[in-house]
């Protein structure tokens, strides 16, 4: 019988590379943490709204984000969490505040000077 390897065991590159793509595969869907995913589970998989990504570029909490933006934090964290979309409008705005973000800054600043 085959041990299983535990997360203190060396990766034995050696048997890794003498297995066979079919071997491979087989192996990973024999481990349920490395089984790659069908696309049954793709579609009901939640997706990750851009939003989130977008904010974490710019290294602001939702709440920084929301205020810079003008977007309610309640909608921000709807659309972060999957309960909400953003409309056509709304992900052309984060379009533009992905590609620049400090022009959208300026042009929402209620001063010059702000």
């Amino acid at each position: 019988m085959k041990r299983i390897p535990t997360t203190d065991d060396p990766i034995d590159w050696h048997a890794a590379d003498a297995m066979t793509e079919a071997e491979r595969h087989a192996a990973a869907m024999a481990d349920p943490d490395a089984r790659p995913m069908t696309d049954d589970e793709w579609a009901a998989a939640p997706r990750v709204p851009r939003v989130a990504i977008i904010r974490r570029a710019l290294r602001l909490s939702q709440e920084e984000f929301a205020a810079r933006f003008h977007i309610p934090v309640g909608t921000l964290r709807d659309w972060e969490q999957g309960r909400k979309e953003p409309d056509t409008a709304a992900r052309a705005y984060l379009r533009v505040i992905a590609r620049e973000p400090e022009i959208v800054r300026r042009a929402l600043s209620s001063s010059p000077g702000e």
